[in-house]
């Protein structure tokens, strides 16, 4: 029997570190949910990913940053396209609650 899960349940209590789980991963598709509190991507490096990236926010609030230095917000229910090779690091998460993304890599 096919049994729903929720992408809001089963956060760990403790987020030592950026919490990524790949929820399904089929061909050239990878969706993962990504769960930070407070978490940002280190200085000095950038995404610069093979396949695209369509990601949400499902919960909290984050801000991306790209090489040429802008930077977008992104509030419950935001999403946005990176196109591959665009580079991007995640330069801000709320450190009071969880964010929740949903990520679709294709």
């Amino acid at each position: 029997m096919i049994k729903p899960q929720n992408i809001l349940q089963n956060i760990p209590q403790s987020l030592d570190q950026e919490l990524f789980q790949t929820l399904l991963e089929h061909d050239t598709v990878t969706i993962q949910r990504i769960v930070s509190k407070g978490h940002k991507s280190p200085e000095s490096d950038w995404y610069d990913q093979e396949k695209n990236e369509w990601v949400m926010v499902i919960r909290g609030r984050a801000v991306l940053t790209f090489e040429d230095q802008s930077a977008i917000e992104l509030s419950e229910g935001d999403y946005i396209y990176i196109p591959s090779h665009k580079k991007h690091k995640v330069t801000w998460t709320d450190p009071n609650s969880e964010t929740v993304w949903l990520a679709v890599h294709y």
